[in-house]
């Protein structure tokens, strides 16, 4: 399949408008009918990480250039309800939608301090009509939250689905008393019937992406607390589908700005000619810079990147939509990063100056 090279962008949520003060935390993904699902947590009172929050949706039958009129996937009125994180089983076509709850109320602090009057609780819902109807979320915190965790997130972004059939939500958490920072993952081997956890990762490290090598070895990339790692991204394998992790090490060509960042497999040899890996987030010691990186060899170098957008910009997801070409749905901005949720749409072509194609 031979591409031009190609970069279009144009916004998809847009903070002030539809009802909502601002538009946060975006993911993208492809569905098996050919629709593109675009996420995010719509923040009615403001940009903070509390109070009234819905998860949100828009949809696109024609690959990100035109989007459906937004939809309400999951609130539960002036609470919190974010952190999207989807993944599609492949076997049942059926979209699962990992979530968090918490009372409006209660800040992250408080509820790190457990001073808050809930807890951060783990939900999951999904579709089986190509995300046109969701069903009533399901609170599965006692199967996926170990008691001593007080702050949770899923993702956000997207999961996977490995070759046996498991399907893995990468997920990060904090430790009561001790303000530790860790990643972890859940996992589903039934597909999607019940929900557990797999291995933790860290200290230093929570927001992350994970994909499947080449090998069946799981990579983990995680956001980076550790300033005497500074500014470099987290990584760490797993050889048994994320029961147990190898210790941290640190990325040197990733780096980043302490923020959330997106991962894709986007080909894989066969049926591809290549296998080929994705990155994306703001490449530098602030949030600016949203830039997308190329690997060809599972993710040990990144050779190839290109910038999408040298100004204000934070978190991102990456997709291949269905025309093979590469979605990074991204916060973006001119003052801030959070005045838009943007997609763009880009060819492999453009990416690698024409030097690669898709086959």
């Amino acid at each position: 399949m031979s591409q031009r090279p190609f970069c279009t962008q144009a916004p998809v949520f847009v903070s002030g408008r539809e009802g909502y003060h601002t538009f946060r935390i975006p993911a993208i993904i492809t569905t098996p009918a050919g629709g593109v699902l675009a996420f995010c947590e719509g923040r009615r009172e403001g940009m903070g990480d509390s109070g009234d929050i819905n998860l949100v949706l828009k949809r696109s039958f024609d690959g990100g250039e035109t989007w459906q009129p937004m939809t309400v996937v999951a609130e539960d009125g002036a609470n919190t309800v974010g952190n999207p994180c989807p993944v599609i089983d492949r076997d049942t076509g059926t979209i699962w939608l990992l979530l968090t709850h918490n009372l409006g109320e209660d800040t992250e602090a408080e509820i790190v301090n457990r001073t808050s009057k809930g807890t951060r609780r783990v939900w999951v819902t999904k579709s089986t009509d190509d995300g046109v109807t969701w069903s009533p979320p399901v609170d599965i915190t006692a199967a996926t939250k170990a008691p001593d965790w007080t702050w949770y997130a899923t993702g956000p972004g997207g999961g996977v689905q490995l070759r046996s059939g498991r399907l893995v939500i990468p997920c990060d958490h904090i430790v009561a008393g001790s303000n530790v920072y860790r990643s972890h993952v859940m996992y589903s081997d039934d597909h999607g019937a019940t929900w557990q956890l797999g291995g933790a990762v860290g200290d230093a490290v929570n927001e992350c992406q994970v994909i499947e090598r080449r090998d069946g070895s799981l990579l983990l990339n995680m956001r980076n607390y550790d300033r005497l790692q500074a500014n470099r991204r987290a990584i760490s394998i797993s050889t048994d589908g994320g029961i147990t992790w190898s210790p941290v090490t640190y990325d040197a060509a990733l780096i980043e700005p302490i923020c959330q960042a997106g991962l894709l497999r986007f080909t894989q040899a066969p049926p591809h000619r290549r296998d080929r890996l994705l990155f994306s987030n703001p490449a530098s010691c602030g949030r600016v810079n949203m830039t997308v990186r190329l690997s060809y060899d599972e993710g040990e170098t990144w050779p190839v990147w290109k910038a999408l957008f040298r100004g204000p910009s934070a978190y991102s997801c990456l997709a291949a939509l269905p025309d093979l070409t590469i979605g990074c749905l991204y916060e973006r901005g001119e003052a801030h990063p959070y005045e838009t949720i943007t997609l763009a749409r880009f060819s492999l072509a453009w990416l690698t100056d024409g030097a690669d194609q898709i086959a």
